[in-house]
């Protein structure tokens, strides 16, 4: 008797359409929210021991370095002239438009990469703390 009695509570529950469409659509926010709130987790690219690592200047090239594009993108400037960057992109260091960001200032980075076109295709990218205004007024006291 027992059994009759949860078979046909079971039955009766996903006989009903309003229950079928409350529990489809909590299983789908269930699995939605799992999905989309893991953050992707990236491994820091280590510097190659057999390359030249160099210290470029490093900005958003429309805004500060007068290169032609769409949108915001990343750039480095090598010996006076200025390349967009393939392999990291402007968002991967922080906000672009914040007060110190790459469309407001001019950056130096530590990179490691070559040039292919127009183009700085990077394997290794580290941006370099900025430099306080105590620090560069020391260093000009050096020299």
């Amino acid at each position: 008797m027992k059994k009759e009695i949860s078979i046909k509570f079971e039955k009766s529950l996903l006989n009903n359409k309003p229950m079928k469409s409350l529990i489809l659509i909590l299983l789908f926010n269930f699995f939605a929210l799992t999905t989309f709130s893991q953050t992707k987790v990236t491994k820091a690219a280590e510097p190659d021991k057999n390359k030249k690592t160099l210290t470029l200047e490093t900005a958003c090239g429309q805004c500060q370095f007068g290169l032609t594009g769409k949108s915001c993108d990343l750039a480095v400037r090598m010996d006076g002239k200025a390349y967009f960057v393939d392999g990291t992109d402007i968002d991967s260091h922080g906000d672009a438009h914040s007060k110190h960001g790459f469309c407001n200032a001019v950056r130096m980075a530590k990179v490691q990469g070559e040039l292919k076109g127009d183009r700085f295709k990077v394997t290794y990218f580290q941006l370099l703390p900025e430099a306080t205004k105590g620090k560069k007024l020391d260093k000009q006291k050096e020299n």
